[in-house]
């Protein structure tokens, strides 16, 4: 990890509809108005007196006005929840598909593609005031190389080659998988509070990734997609090498390496090197990577990864570690500039706590700690920004998107290292101030530890 820096599924479906009573959702109800008292004739001849004549009474009563309705996300695979969230105005009840609401948000978890309509009424008024929005929830079926807009699940072909290559769109694994899936109605841990004051309430953000060099080396984890041409290479293990998979790599001799100074003197730190393997959808990660004569690797151990399926390494077995402490794939939860600009995110990210606890939680299957804490977090830790927070209307695009994904898939503990540092890859287009200031900003006290479940002690 480098030091701090200087400063297709179902395209989601959203249909919204008002209608309310004078037209634009804010009109008023008809005025109610008085009669007028009609004459009487009197008895024996005489002439009647005049009737009184009614007083005109208004009462103004105005239609409720839906300001939002929303489904977050609006696409959903099979089994998984969503959020619905309003907010109305004017409104003395609500219901939802014609069940009385008393909260301004739901999760739900349809079986199938649902229609959820949310009606406001105001009992000074006419049920022809009512006001009525609808928001449609897609659910998909779960499966591999499923899409979603221009998102495409656990087949990794579409993507460009070359170092830092556009995936266009591909994203390792399937829909379903734990790096994917939608988390943002999942249970809060018991012990969350704790787990997040030990990693620090007041500690920001920090983006270990962006544009240009520190310390004359790239800001980030590179990567590089290879095609099935790609020569594979002998791989020899110095320390881990009982809990590797056998070369040999598709390893480049010229792959980049984490680290690895623009003006080719020695470095040290993690020196990862990540290969895809777009043609086989494989992915090979290593640690300690030190290129060889002849265009072997010297690695302290690697890992290989099959991006089409939920049992993400074939070869592998719990307990085992992987190029991360927490036995982890690293790509997966690189945040990479492409999907952040396109304003969407569909994954959770990696980060790095200083302190762990002798314990794993899946989808992590190592630990790296002799710690037994409960205070302290487990390798596979997941946390989500909190629902509560606002993401700041005048943050960039890509904050934006980095924010969001945090609500919606959370971000997974994946290595010691320092608190609350967001792994990602290196790329020219990133904006080093924006994302140093506005990730910045954003406390650990904003996060909340998603339910720790089938958390392994060893």
């Amino acid at each position: 990890m480098l030091p701090n820096y200087p400063a297709k599924l179902s395209a989601l479906a959203l249909i919204l509809t008002l209608a309310a009573c004078g037209g634009g959702g804010g009109g008023s109800a008809p005025a109610n108005t008085g009669t007028t008292g009609a004459g009487t004739t009197g008895t024996g001849g005489t002439t009647g007196t005049t009737g009184t004549t009614g007083t005109t009474g208004t009462t103004t009563a105005t239609a409720p006005v839906i300001n939002s309705f929303s489904a977050n996300p609006a696409s959903i695979n099979a089994g998984s929840s969503t959020q619905l969230s309003w907010t109305v105005t004017g409104a003395t009840s609500l219901t939802l598909n014609g069940t009385t609401l008393t909260s301004n948000s739901l999760a739900v978890n349809p079986a199938t593609t649902t229609t959820y309509t949310l009606t406001a009424s105001n009992s000074a008024c006419s049920t022809t005031c009512n006001t009525s929005a609808t928001v449609t929830v897609t659910v998909n079926s779960a499966g591999t190389g499923n899409t979603a807009g221009n998102a495409v699940y656990g087949d990794l072909r579409k993507a460009d080659l070359g170092a830092g290559a556009n995936l266009n769109g591909s994203l390792p694994f399937p829909t379903n998988n734990a790096w994917n899936t939608d988390i943002s109605a999942a249970p809060v841990d018991p012990a969350s509070d704790a787990l997040i004051a030990s990693i620090g309430l007041g500690t920001g953000l920090h983006p270990d990734f962006g544009a240009g060099l520190y310390d004359g080396a790239p800001i980030g984890i590179p990567y590089v997609v290879v095609a099935a041409s790609q020569p594979k290479v002998n791989v020899q293990f110095t320390d881990y090498g009982d809990e590797s998979e056998p070369g040999p790599y598709p390893i480049p001799a010229n792959a980049p390496i984490e680290g690895q100074k623009a003006n080719g003197s020695s470095f040290d730190g993690d020196r990862h090197v990540l290969v895809i393997d777009r043609d086989a959808n494989r992915l090979y990660e290593v640690g300690n990577a030190y290129p060889q004569t002849g265009g072997s690797w010297k690695v302290s151990g690697g890992a290989i990864f099959d991006l089409t399926s939920n049992t993400v390494r074939p070869g592998g077995k719990p307990g085992w570690t992987s190029a991360d402490a927490a036995g982890l794939p690293i790509f997966p939860g690189l945040v990479r500039y492409e999907e952040a600009a396109s304003g969407v995110i569909r994954h959770a990210f990696r980060f790095t706590v200083s302190r762990t606890r002798r314990a794993y939680v899946p989808p992590a299957t190592h630990y790296a700690s002799s710690n037994t804490s409960n205070t302290l977090p487990p390798m596979g830790m997941r946390v989500r920004l909190k629902a509560s927070y606002q993401i700041p209307a005048n943050f960039s695009n890509e904050s934006k998107a980095i924010l969001q994904a945090m609500k919606t898939y959370g971000m997974l503990v994946a290595d010691n290292g320092s608190n609350w540092y967001i792994s990602g890859a290196p790329d020219a287009r990133w904006n080093n101030d924006k994302l140093l200031s506005e990730l910045g900003s954003v406390k650990g006290s904003s996060f909340e530890v998603i339910r720790m479940d089938g958390l392994v002690t060893p």
